[in-house]
């Protein structure tokens, strides 16, 4: 017979039992009715916990996508220190990497390490809105009319560098392509009292600038080391010079056909205009945006020119082709018909693209689909990270990626579509593809139109590699060659 004790605490553990089976039902009930819980999270790059995802991404990011894109597929997340930086890679899952409007991935928290080498009040150390309105200064000195003289500029320049080599030589090409294009950006985007007056001084100052660009400088771009300490010395001395020269153009009211001249006189939508502070730091943001990847991009041009005496020839052809309707006459229009010469930039610039990653800071919650057809869930609070490197080489795109084949951006083939708008991406795109790039194409043909005109050239040192430990990934070592004067021929 069971006791009164018993039966009270069969009741109590019954009773115990209801309610936990009533809570278990409640949950699952809440569950089947609630949205559904975000649990799509992309794969997770396997590395020691803290500090492993770092130690991975600074033997070398490349390395690193290479891994874990045959592991994990087209969208993984690498832990850095307190970081998740999730990867896209491929045009399929890089559509909204390049689209998203800013209030949902936007560039300025990712790169603020730009603020002491532009400075204040300009690019990424000011709002969405009042970058978008600097960024519409570019736009409109980049526009045709302005690029026409800048390129009559870059013929003059281009003519004048080359003039000083002799019948025969060596050379390091790198070096003399580098050298050359500082003198171009000076004079079409610096000003005539730059390149006529202060360019050596300039140079000297641009220099210090360029190398207070370190590693570590994204990280903690204040921290009190010798490179950072030139850096600002350096960016005063030069907003020092460009008071100056500003303050002399207005008091003058002389105006030039350069970049500066077009941000003294732009105003903002409430028609306020710039100041002094501001036009410094758009020069400044405009010689780093486009120095690097024109003298880098011609060099490598030159140098599978020169490896690929196929794609040489046929570049020579479309020189001698055009000689023969305009004669010597090198302008932007002459310049804009030379698309075999354009073709050989694009795939050399495919293969190397000098920024190999680009990144985004996710301020929502969003949703990507692989071209597999898997859906991941990315959590507000990641960066978002692409990289032309990789992208620009995979193998379902483009055929025989690691060859340098610019035919296959030929009508019938354009590879550069076959997979829709973000194949290629070396110049980015989207809502901040580069504004630079008409530039820099006129740039590099104004420069290799001349020199395949001129002269004939031998590369005489191995063909060059990627120098990964650069912040902007250029060409590793010397780019040694022997050449000799000669007039190209246009006789049939």
């Amino acid at each position: 017979m069971i006791s009164a004790t018993d039966l009270k605490e069969h009741k109590f553990f019954a009773a115990g039992f209801l309610f936990l089976a009533t809570l278990i039902l409640a949950k699952l009930v809440a569950a089947a009715l609630a949205p559904k819980a975000r649990k799509r999270l992309p794969p997770m790059v396997a590395a020691v916990p803290v500090i492993g995802g770092l130690l991975r991404f600074m033997r070398g990011p490349i390395l690193m996508i290479r891994e874990e894109y045959t592991k994990l597929g087209s969208v993984f997340t690498v832990n850095v220190v307190n970081r998740k930086i999730t990867f896209f890679i491929g045009p399929e899952v890089s559509g909204h990497f390049f689209k998203a409007p800013e209030a949902q991935l936007s560039q300025q928290e990712v790169y603020q390490f730009n603020v002491p080498t532009f400075g204040p009040g300009v690019v990424f150390d000011v709002d969405y809105s009042v970058r978008q309105e600097q960024f519409r200064f570019f736009t409109e000195a980049l526009r045709v009319t302005k690029l026409r003289s800048y390129v009559d500029h870059m013929v003059v320049e281009t003519k004048d560098y080359f003039s000083k080599w002799g019948e025969s030589g060596t050379v390091d090409l790198k070096y003399e392509l580098e050298h050359l294009i500082i003198l171009t950006a000076s004079r079409c985007l610096l000003g005539r009292e730059v390149r006529d007056k202060l360019f050596d001084d300039v140079s000297a100052l641009f220099h210090d600038l360029d190398n207070g660009m370190q590693p570590i400088s994204v990280i903690f771009p204040y921290l009190p080391i010798p490179a950072h300490r030139r850096r600002d010395r350096a960016r005063a001395r030069i907003a020092e010079i460009f008071s100056t020269i500003i303050s002399s153009r207005k008091t003058s009211g002389k105006s030039e056909d350069d970049m500066l001249q077009c941000f003294i006189d732009s105003k903002y939508k409430d028609g306020r205009a710039t100041t002094e502070g501001e036009i410094t730091g758009l020069l400044i943001a405009a010689l780093f945006a486009g120095q690097h990847t024109s003298s880098i991009t011609s060099t490598w041009t030159g140098a599978y020119l020169l490896c690929f005496r196929k794609y040489l020839s046929a570049a020579l052809e479309e020189q001698q082709e055009i000689m023969r309707r305009h004669g010597d006459k090198v302008d932007h229009d002459i310049l804009s018909e030379m698309d075999v010469l354009y073709r050989c930039i694009k795939e050399a610039l495919r293969l190397h693209p000098p920024l190999i990653m680009l990144l985004r800071y996710s301020h929502s919650d969003f949703t990507v689909t692989t071209r597999e057809g898997k859906e991941y869930d990315i959590p507000k609070g990641h960066i978002v990270a692409t990289s032309p490197s990789f992208a620009n080489r995979l193998p379902y795109i483009y055929k025989d990626p690691d060859t340098y084949d610019p035919d296959r951006f030929l009508p019938g083939r354009e590879e550069d579509k076959a997979a829709g708008a973000f194949s290629y991406i070396s110049f980015g795109g989207g809502r901040h593809g580069c504004l630079g790039e008409p530039f820099a194409y006129m740039q590099i043909k104004a420069i290799w139109s001349h020199l395949l005109r001129n002269f004939e050239f031998e590369l005489i040192s191995p063909f060059p590699e990627n120098d990964w430990n650069a912040m902007v990934v250029g060409v590793k070592g010397e780019v040694m060659v022997r050449y000799k004067r000669r007039r190209l021929s246009v006789d049939n």
